[in-house]
Protein backbone atom coordinates (compact mmCIF):
# COMPACT_ATOMS: atom_id res chain seq x y z
CA UNK A 1 0.00 0.00 0.00
CA UNK A 2 1.37 3.29 -1.25
CA UNK A 3 -0.72 7.02 0.32
CA UNK A 4 0.63 9.92 -1.61
CA UNK A 5 -0.69 13.61 -0.64
CA UNK A 6 -2.10 16.10 -3.66
CA UNK A 7 -1.99 19.80 -1.80
CA UNK A 8 -5.26 22.38 -3.11
CA UNK A 9 -4.08 25.56 -4.96
CA UNK A 10 -4.50 28.82 -4.93
CA UNK A 11 -3.81 31.92 -8.01
CA UNK A 12 -1.71 34.60 -6.14
CA UNK A 13 -2.62 36.33 -9.62
CA UNK A 14 -4.61 35.20 -13.30
CA UNK A 15 -5.08 37.18 -15.72
CA UNK A 16 -6.61 36.12 -19.58
CA UNK A 17 -4.77 37.58 -21.96
CA UNK A 18 -7.07 37.08 -25.12
CA UNK A 19 -8.69 33.92 -26.82
CA UNK A 20 -6.61 31.83 -29.13
CA UNK A 21 -7.39 30.41 -32.93
CA UNK A 22 -7.68 27.30 -31.07
CA UNK A 23 -10.36 28.37 -28.86
CA UNK A 24 -8.64 28.16 -25.61
CA UNK A 25 -7.58 31.27 -23.98
CA UNK A 26 -4.19 32.25 -23.48
CA UNK A 27 -3.02 33.18 -19.88
CA UNK A 28 -0.67 34.15 -17.40
CA UNK A 29 -0.73 33.00 -13.74
CA UNK A 30 1.08 32.64 -10.64
CA UNK A 31 0.41 29.42 -8.82
CA UNK A 32 1.27 28.46 -5.32
CA UNK A 33 0.05 25.42 -3.40
CA UNK A 34 -1.25 25.02 0.03
CA UNK A 35 -1.05 22.60 3.00
CA UNK A 36 -4.95 21.39 2.22
CA UNK A 37 -4.42 18.25 0.38
CA UNK A 38 -6.25 15.21 -0.81
CA UNK A 39 -4.99 11.99 -0.12
CA UNK A 40 -4.78 9.12 -2.32
CA UNK A 41 -3.95 5.16 -1.53
CA UNK A 42 -2.57 2.87 -3.67
CA UNK A 43 -2.90 -0.85 -3.69
CA UNK A 44 -1.83 -3.44 -6.45
CA UNK A 45 -4.48 -4.92 -8.55
CA UNK A 46 -5.19 -6.81 -11.96
CA UNK A 47 -7.49 -4.27 -12.76
CA UNK A 48 -8.63 0.05 -12.47
CA UNK A 49 -10.54 0.73 -9.69
CA UNK A 50 -11.48 3.85 -8.17
CA UNK A 51 -12.95 4.46 -4.85
CA UNK A 52 -13.49 7.05 -2.98
CA UNK A 53 -15.62 7.69 0.65
CA UNK A 54 -16.93 10.91 -0.56
CA UNK A 55 -19.96 10.01 -3.15
CA UNK A 56 -20.24 13.94 -4.04
CA UNK A 57 -17.06 13.72 -6.46
CA UNK A 58 -17.75 11.31 -9.08
CA UNK A 59 -16.08 13.87 -11.76
CA UNK A 60 -12.90 13.62 -9.95
CA UNK A 61 -13.06 10.05 -9.52
CA UNK A 62 -12.99 10.09 -13.32
CA UNK A 63 -10.67 12.21 -13.78
CA UNK A 64 -8.04 9.91 -11.62
CA UNK A 65 -9.36 7.03 -13.79
CA UNK A 66 -8.19 8.65 -16.96
CA UNK A 67 -4.88 9.80 -16.00
CA UNK A 68 -4.33 6.07 -14.94
CA UNK A 69 -5.44 4.76 -18.40
CA UNK A 70 -3.92 7.84 -20.19
CA UNK A 71 -0.65 6.69 -18.81
CA UNK A 72 -1.32 2.96 -19.91
CA UNK A 73 -1.89 4.06 -23.19
CA UNK A 74 1.33 6.27 -23.66
CA UNK A 75 3.55 3.36 -22.21
CA UNK A 76 1.70 0.10 -22.77
CA UNK A 77 1.18 -0.98 -19.53
CA UNK A 78 -1.35 -3.82 -18.53
CA UNK A 79 -0.95 -2.91 -15.09
CA UNK A 80 -3.43 -2.25 -12.57
CA UNK A 81 -3.97 -0.52 -9.01
CA UNK A 82 -6.53 -0.28 -7.01
CA UNK A 83 -6.93 3.56 -5.99
CA UNK A 84 -9.00 4.51 -3.00
CA UNK A 85 -9.20 8.72 -3.21
CA UNK A 86 -10.04 10.33 0.18
CA UNK A 87 -11.34 13.65 -0.33
CA UNK A 88 -10.85 17.17 1.68
CA UNK A 89 -10.18 19.76 -0.90
CA UNK A 90 -13.72 20.92 -1.37
CA UNK A 91 -14.92 20.00 -4.90
CA UNK A 92 -15.48 22.85 -7.76
CA UNK A 93 -13.84 26.00 -6.15
CA UNK A 94 -11.27 27.04 -8.02
CA UNK A 95 -8.57 25.19 -5.93
CA UNK A 96 -7.27 22.32 -8.02
CA UNK A 97 -8.62 19.46 -6.38
CA UNK A 98 -9.67 17.31 -9.20
CA UNK A 99 -6.20 18.09 -11.29
CA UNK A 100 -3.93 17.45 -8.25
CA UNK A 101 -5.72 14.11 -8.29
CA UNK A 102 -4.95 13.70 -11.73
CA UNK A 103 -1.41 14.48 -11.52
CA UNK A 104 -0.70 12.45 -8.32
CA UNK A 105 -2.01 9.15 -10.17
CA UNK A 106 0.29 9.70 -13.03
CA UNK A 107 3.15 10.80 -10.87
CA UNK A 108 2.80 7.50 -8.60
CA UNK A 109 1.96 5.02 -10.87
CA UNK A 110 4.92 6.10 -12.88
CA UNK A 111 7.02 5.17 -10.02
CA UNK A 112 5.13 2.24 -8.94
CA UNK A 113 4.40 0.81 -12.68
CA UNK A 114 8.20 0.91 -13.51
CA UNK A 115 7.00 3.54 -16.32
CA UNK A 116 9.98 6.07 -15.91
CA UNK A 117 8.91 8.16 -18.24
CA UNK A 118 10.20 11.52 -18.07
CA UNK A 119 9.02 14.87 -16.17
CA UNK A 120 8.26 16.17 -20.22
CA UNK A 121 6.43 13.63 -21.43
CA UNK A 122 4.36 13.08 -17.86
CA UNK A 123 3.72 16.66 -18.58
CA UNK A 124 2.47 16.18 -21.86
CA UNK A 125 -0.05 13.80 -20.92
CA UNK A 126 -1.06 16.16 -18.23
CA UNK A 127 -1.98 18.86 -20.14
CA UNK A 128 -4.32 16.49 -22.46
CA UNK A 129 -6.35 15.75 -18.73
CA UNK A 130 -6.84 19.56 -17.66
CA UNK A 131 -5.10 22.97 -17.84
CA UNK A 132 -4.02 22.44 -14.27
CA UNK A 133 -2.82 19.39 -14.36
CA UNK A 134 0.34 20.49 -15.44
CA UNK A 135 1.41 23.15 -12.91
CA UNK A 136 0.55 20.22 -9.99
CA UNK A 137 3.55 17.95 -11.16
CA UNK A 138 5.84 21.03 -10.17
CA UNK A 139 3.70 22.51 -7.36
CA UNK A 140 5.27 24.90 -4.95
CA UNK A 141 5.54 28.09 -6.45
CA UNK A 142 5.16 28.54 -10.20
CA UNK A 143 4.73 30.61 -12.94
CA UNK A 144 2.19 28.89 -15.38
CA UNK A 145 1.35 30.27 -19.44
CA UNK A 146 -0.12 28.86 -22.36
CA UNK A 147 -3.25 27.35 -21.59
CA UNK A 148 -1.71 25.92 -18.76
CA UNK A 149 1.02 23.58 -20.03
CA UNK A 150 3.51 26.27 -19.45
CA UNK A 151 5.05 25.78 -15.99
CA UNK A 152 8.51 27.48 -14.68
CA UNK A 153 9.12 26.84 -11.25
CA UNK A 154 10.30 30.43 -9.25
CA UNK A 155 11.67 31.08 -5.69
CA UNK A 156 9.36 29.60 -2.89
CA UNK A 157 7.47 32.37 -1.29
CA UNK A 158 7.84 32.92 2.72
CA UNK A 159 5.26 30.76 4.45
CA UNK A 160 1.93 31.99 4.56
CA UNK A 161 -1.23 31.74 6.97
CA UNK A 162 -4.69 31.30 4.65
CA UNK A 163 -8.16 31.36 5.42
CA UNK A 164 -10.39 29.85 3.14
CA UNK A 165 -14.17 30.23 2.06
CA UNK A 166 -14.30 27.80 -0.32
CA UNK A 167 -18.33 26.79 -0.97
CA UNK A 168 -19.17 24.80 -4.28
CA UNK A 169 -21.06 26.49 -6.83
CA UNK A 170 -24.71 24.60 -8.23
CA UNK A 171 -23.00 26.01 -11.83
CA UNK A 172 -22.61 23.23 -14.84
CA UNK A 173 -18.95 23.36 -16.52
CA UNK A 174 -18.35 25.99 -14.34
CA UNK A 175 -15.04 27.26 -15.87
CA UNK A 176 -15.93 26.89 -19.66
CA UNK A 177 -18.96 29.06 -18.40
CA UNK A 178 -16.56 31.90 -16.68
CA UNK A 179 -14.69 31.75 -19.72
CA UNK A 180 -17.76 31.89 -22.19
CA UNK A 181 -19.09 35.34 -20.01
CA UNK A 182 -15.25 37.63 -20.53
CA UNK A 183 -15.27 40.27 -22.47
CA UNK A 184 -12.43 41.66 -24.86
CA UNK A 185 -12.57 44.19 -22.13
CA UNK A 186 -11.60 41.58 -19.38
CA UNK A 187 -8.10 40.77 -21.14
CA UNK A 188 -4.89 42.23 -20.05
CA UNK A 189 -1.72 42.26 -21.13
CA UNK A 190 -0.35 40.61 -17.81
CA UNK A 191 1.87 43.15 -16.01
CA UNK A 192 0.91 42.60 -13.08
CA UNK A 193 1.64 39.41 -13.10
CA UNK A 194 5.23 39.89 -14.89
CA UNK A 195 5.39 42.48 -11.91
CA UNK A 196 4.78 39.88 -9.15
CA UNK A 197 7.02 37.35 -10.82
CA UNK A 198 10.10 39.73 -10.70
CA UNK A 199 9.37 40.93 -6.91
CA UNK A 200 8.70 36.95 -6.22
CA UNK A 201 11.68 36.14 -8.54
CA UNK A 202 14.35 38.60 -6.86
CA UNK A 203 13.23 36.85 -3.24
CA UNK A 204 10.66 39.60 -1.22
CA UNK A 205 7.72 38.63 -0.51
CA UNK A 206 4.52 38.85 -2.77
CA UNK A 207 2.75 42.19 -3.19
CA UNK A 208 -0.69 41.97 -2.95
CA UNK A 209 -1.47 45.25 -4.44
CA UNK A 210 -0.22 43.02 -7.42
CA UNK A 211 -2.59 40.27 -6.67
CA UNK A 212 -5.08 40.06 -9.40
CA UNK A 213 -7.57 37.98 -11.34
CA UNK A 214 -9.47 38.27 -14.55
CA UNK A 215 -12.18 36.07 -12.89
CA UNK A 216 -13.49 38.34 -10.35
CA UNK A 217 -15.84 40.60 -12.47
CA UNK A 218 -18.13 37.15 -14.05
CA UNK A 219 -17.46 35.24 -11.15
CA UNK A 220 -19.86 37.62 -9.00
CA UNK A 221 -21.98 37.63 -11.51
CA UNK A 222 -22.28 33.88 -11.85
CA UNK A 223 -21.91 32.75 -8.27
CA UNK A 224 -24.88 33.75 -6.27
CA UNK A 225 -23.94 35.25 -2.79
CA UNK A 226 -20.02 35.33 -3.72
CA UNK A 227 -19.82 39.37 -3.35
CA UNK A 228 -21.83 39.03 -0.06
CA UNK A 229 -19.11 36.30 1.47
CA UNK A 230 -16.41 38.10 -0.11
CA UNK A 231 -17.65 41.31 2.55
CA UNK A 232 -18.01 38.89 4.98
CA UNK A 233 -14.73 37.80 4.97
CA UNK A 234 -13.45 41.33 4.98
CA UNK A 235 -15.98 41.90 7.93
CA UNK A 236 -14.09 39.07 10.16
CA UNK A 237 -10.63 41.14 10.21
CA UNK A 238 -9.24 39.11 7.09
CA UNK A 239 -6.50 41.44 5.65
CA UNK A 240 -7.92 40.61 2.33
CA UNK A 241 -10.32 38.42 0.03
CA UNK A 242 -9.22 37.29 -3.20
CA UNK A 243 -10.53 34.83 -5.80
CA UNK A 244 -8.81 31.63 -6.43
CA UNK A 245 -9.06 30.11 -10.29
CA UNK A 246 -12.23 30.62 -11.63
CA UNK A 247 -14.21 30.22 -8.01
CA UNK A 248 -15.87 30.39 -6.07
CA UNK A 249 -13.01 29.66 -3.29
CA UNK A 250 -12.00 32.97 -1.84
CA UNK A 251 -9.08 33.57 0.27
CA UNK A 252 -7.12 35.84 2.86
CA UNK A 253 -3.16 35.62 3.74
CA UNK A 254 -2.73 36.27 7.03
CA UNK A 255 0.54 36.96 9.04
CA UNK A 256 0.25 34.42 12.03
CA UNK A 257 -1.65 31.71 12.76
CA UNK A 258 -3.16 33.48 15.83
CA UNK A 259 -4.44 36.28 13.08
CA UNK A 260 -5.77 33.15 10.99
CA UNK A 261 -7.42 31.99 13.67
CA UNK A 262 -9.19 35.34 14.79
CA UNK A 263 -10.66 35.68 11.66
CA UNK A 264 -11.76 31.87 11.63
CA UNK A 265 -13.55 31.83 14.58
CA UNK A 266 -15.04 34.92 13.92
CA UNK A 267 -16.58 33.61 10.52
CA UNK A 268 -17.50 30.10 12.40
CA UNK A 269 -19.59 32.54 14.81
CA UNK A 270 -21.18 34.04 11.98
CA UNK A 271 -22.17 30.32 10.55
CA UNK A 272 -19.58 30.83 7.62
CA UNK A 273 -17.52 27.19 6.63
CA UNK A 274 -14.64 28.29 6.95
CA UNK A 275 -11.06 26.22 6.45
CA UNK A 276 -7.46 27.48 7.85
CA UNK A 277 -4.11 26.73 6.15
CA UNK A 278 -0.97 27.72 5.16
CA UNK A 279 1.56 27.54 1.95
CA UNK A 280 3.57 24.95 1.46
CA UNK A 281 6.75 23.93 -0.72
CA UNK A 282 5.80 20.40 -1.04
CA UNK A 283 5.79 19.28 -4.62
CA UNK A 284 5.25 15.85 -6.22
CA UNK A 285 8.29 15.56 -7.87
CA UNK A 286 10.28 16.13 -4.75
CA UNK A 287 8.36 13.52 -2.76
CA UNK A 288 7.99 10.20 -4.30
CA UNK A 289 5.29 7.45 -3.09
CA UNK A 290 5.95 6.41 0.65
CA UNK A 291 3.97 3.60 1.95
CA UNK A 292 1.66 3.57 5.03
CA UNK A 293 3.18 5.66 7.38
CA UNK A 294 0.80 8.85 7.74
CA UNK A 295 1.13 12.40 7.02
CA UNK A 296 -0.47 15.11 8.27
CA UNK A 297 -2.95 17.11 5.95
CA UNK A 298 -3.89 20.59 7.29
CA UNK A 299 -7.19 22.54 6.89
CA UNK A 300 -9.05 19.62 8.39
CA UNK A 301 -10.64 21.91 10.51
CA UNK A 302 -11.46 25.73 11.18
CA UNK A 303 -8.24 26.05 13.28
CA UNK A 304 -4.26 25.95 12.72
Amino acid sequence: MFVIRAPAKVNLALEVLNKRPDGYHEIVSVVQTIELCDELIFEPSDDLEVISENLSVPGEENLVLRAAEALQRATLSRKGARIRLVKRIPAGTGLGGGSSDAAATLWTLNHLWGCHLPEAELARLAATLGSDVPFFLIGATALVEGRGDRVSPLPQIPPSWLVLVALPADLPNKTAALYRALTAADFSDGRRTRLLVERISGGHAPSEALFVNTFERVADELFPGLSERRQLLLDAGARSAHLSGSGPALYSLEHSAEDAARVAGRLSAMDVPVLVTRTTSDALRANPPFSTEERACRAESSVP
